[in-house]
C-alpha cells in the first residue's frame, strides 16, 4: 500500500511539473506577443520564464519524482534501468497529460481559444537543432547526476536557456511539451506534423546523448 501511494505521488508530481512547465512556455509566449511585436524581445521573455520555472520545478519536485517532466529523459532512465517499463509508461502518460493541460490552461488564462496550431516548424536545420538540443540536455543531466548532482536544476535551466538562442529550433528538447504546444496556435505553437517529427528526433537524440555519456565514462 505504501509503495502504491508513493507511486501515485510520483506520477502526480510528474504530471504537475510537466503541466506547469508547459503552461509557462505557452503562457509566457502569449504574454510576450501581447507586450511587444519585437520577435527578439518575445523570445527573450519566453526564455527567461522557461529558465526560471525549470530551476524551480526541478528543485521542488525532484525529490518526489526525479523531475523528468520529459519522455526523452524518462526513456534514458528506462534504458539505464533507472525505472521499470511499467513505470516508464506511466511517466509518459503523466507527462503527456500534463503537457496538454498546461497548454489548455495557458490559453484560458489569456482568453485564447484552444485549437490546433498551424505554425509549421520542421526543416532540416530545425531537425539538426533538436538533435543537438536534446542530446545535450541528456548529457547535461547524466554528467551532473554523476559528478555534481546538486547542480542539476541550474544545469538543465542553463542548457535550455542557452538552447533557445543557439539553436534554430529554439530548443524544444521535450516530447511532452512539444505535444502540448500543438494545442495553442500562438507564438510557441507547433503544427501536428512538425510536432511528430520533432518528437521522433528528440527520442533518437536522447539515445545519442546516452551513448555519448557512456563513451565519456568509458562504458560499453
Amino acid at each position: 500500500m505504501t509503495a502504491s501511494l508513493d507511486q501515485h505521488r510520483l506520477l502526480v508530481a510528474e504530471a504537475l511539473g510537466t503541466f506547469l512547465l508547459t503552461a509557462t512556455v505557452v503562457g509566457s509566449g502569449i504574454m510576450a506577443q501581447n507586450l511587444t511585436s519585437d520577435i527578439g524581445l518575445q523570445l527573450t521573455i519566453n526564455t527567461l520564464a522557461t529558465v526560471l520555472i525549470l530551476f524551480l520545478l526541478i528543485s521542488m519536485l525532484g525529490p518526489i519524482s526525479g523531475a523528468h517532466f520529459n519522455p526523452a529523459v524518462s526513456l534514458v532512465f528506462l534504458l539505464t534501468k533507472g525505472i521499470t517499463r511499467g513505470l516508464f509508461v506511466f511517466y509518459v502518460l503523466a507527462q503527456l497529460i500534463g503537457g496538454f493541460l498546461g497548454a489548455v490552461i495557458a490559453n484560458l488564462m489569456f482568453e485564447v481559444p484552444t485549437q490546433i496550431s498551424i505554425n509549421q516548424r520542421i526543416s532540416s536545420v530545425a531537425a539538426v537543432s533538436e538533435v543537438v538540443a536534446t542530446a545535450g540536455l541528456v548529457l547535461t543531466i547524466l554528467l551532473l547526476l554523476r559528478y555534481r548532482e546538486h547542480l542539476v536544476p541550474v544545469g538543465v535551466a542553463a542548457w535550455i536557456g542557452a538552447g533557445y538562442f543557439f539553436t534554430s529550433s529554439t530548443s524544444f528538447a521535450n516530447p511532452a511539451v512539444t505535444f502540448g504546444r500543438v494545442f495553442s496556435d500562438t507564438f510557441t505553437g507547433i503544427e501536428p506534423v512538425s510536432a511528430s517529427w520533432f518528437i521522433a528526433i528528440q527520442l533518437v537524440a536522447a539515445v545519442l546523448g546516452l551513448f555519448i555519456y557512456k563513451y565519456l565514462e568509458g562504458e560499453k
